[in-house]
């Protein structure tokens, strides 16, 4: 599609733009390899907003990536608890532990080694050696695909565009600045290419769009419509023994991994939200209950599925005595909730009880 003349004249256009009006933001201060590394893996699927605030917090408990691999897995779930995603801590946790022990702690620049790190993949593969070891790797995330795909007036579904978007962008890209190209497109996708009322008057390279010199920005990219989302009800106990209450850990390889939850599950269709809780603790936790009063109810959502958790207080039977507990179980008090990672939905649980004043009415 592009001659020579005209991929210079694209990356002149795009750099300069971003020259002008990239944001400050606290990774693009140097080009030290873990940090990049680590803004990529935190702003895949997430805000730029939301990531700035973990970033530094993240910096200050854990500086250096030697600082990571020699941690506990806990520790380094709870620095990122609240930022979702779970499998992308485990993941960096897994990888920096293998980049100090094998590579004595210099990360891979080439793109074989690094891209078979746990969770790294096509896109932070690229977005790191370009920007990082300046490999002219282009970068394909959700923005990209989008200035792609006006650019081009691609008429399929852009989740299925990753080798033609990758051809066109290997013919673009600035071979003496690609980090800093990748970044532009980035940018430029976030800032002027929007979702829904594009600056399209803005855009440094709108000469060479396709859908704006046809009028037709609005119909790109064409997305499939989303299936509708599964809602489930859900219920949770807090089973109560003196003033302490029951936590357990979920296990590492499934979804919110190494988080802690109240015991409970999904209510099955005609069962009484009582019937399956009693149910779902015995089946998790081989405890008896008494299912008491209703603490309250929330709604809450996924990236695939929402789910509305109902949450009662709970006592052990008379029958069943305060028993040992596994490695992934716990007793703790209103106190201490806070020195554990919870998912989102049990947070807004936890402001319900606080609400209450952890009243157990037991």
């Amino acid at each position: 599609m592009y001659n020579t003349k005209v991929k210079t004249g694209f990356s002149e256009l795009i750099l300069s733009w971003y020259k002008k009006n990239s944001r400050s933001l606290p990774w693009r201060t140097d080009k030290d390899p873990y940090r990049i590394w680590l803004s990529e893996v935190m702003l895949q699927q997430t805000k730029v907003s939301t990531v700035i605030p973990y970033y530094k917090k993240w910096l200050e408990r854990f500086p250096r990536i030697q600082d990571v691999a020699n941690a506990d897995i806990d520790d380094v779930i709870k620095e990122w608890e609240g930022l979702g995603y779970y499998s992308r801590s485990r993941n960096f946790f897994n990888a920096c532990k293998i980049v100090v022990n094998d590579h004595r702690g210099i990360i891979p620049s080439d793109w074989a080694t690094f891209r078979s790190l746990p969770g790294v993949g096509d896109y932070t593969a690229a977005a790191v050696l370009s920007i990082v070891f300046n490999h002219c790797y282009p970068v394909i995330d959700g923005n990209v695909r989008r200035v792609m795909a006006r650019l081009l007036s691609y008429d399929k579904n852009v989740k299925k565009s990753f080798v033609e978007f990758r051809v066109e962008l290997e013919k673009l890209i600035d071979r003496n600045r690609p980090g800093d190209f990748n970044q532009a497109m980035m940018e430029l996708g976030s800032l002027v290419c929007k979702k829904s009322k594009p600056e399209c008057s803005a855009c440094p390279i709108n000469q060479f769009c396709k859908s704006y010199n046809n009028g037709t920005v609005d119909q790109f990219p064409i997305i499939n419509k989303k299936k509708t989302r599964p809602h489930n009800t859900v219920v949770a106990g807090i089973i109560w023994h003196k003033e302490n209450f029951f936590i357990q850990k979920r296990a590492y390889n499934g979804l919110l991994g190494g988080l802690w939850e109240f015991p409970g599950g999904k209510v099955k269709k005609g069962e009484k939200l009582h019937e399956a809780l009693i149910r779902e603790i015995h089946e998790e936790t081989g405890l008896s209950v008494f299912v008491e009063k209703k603490v309250g109810s929330i709604d809450h959502e996924y990236s695939h599925f929402s789910i509305t958790l109902h949450l009662f207080n709970c006592r052990l039977s008379n029958n069943i005595q305060k028993r040992k507990l596994s490695k992934s179980q716990r007793w703790i008090s209103p106190k201490t909730y806070s020195q554990y990672p919870f998912p989102k939905a049990n947070h807004k649980l936890f402001s319900i009880l606080e609400s209450q004043s952890w009243n157990n009415n037991l």
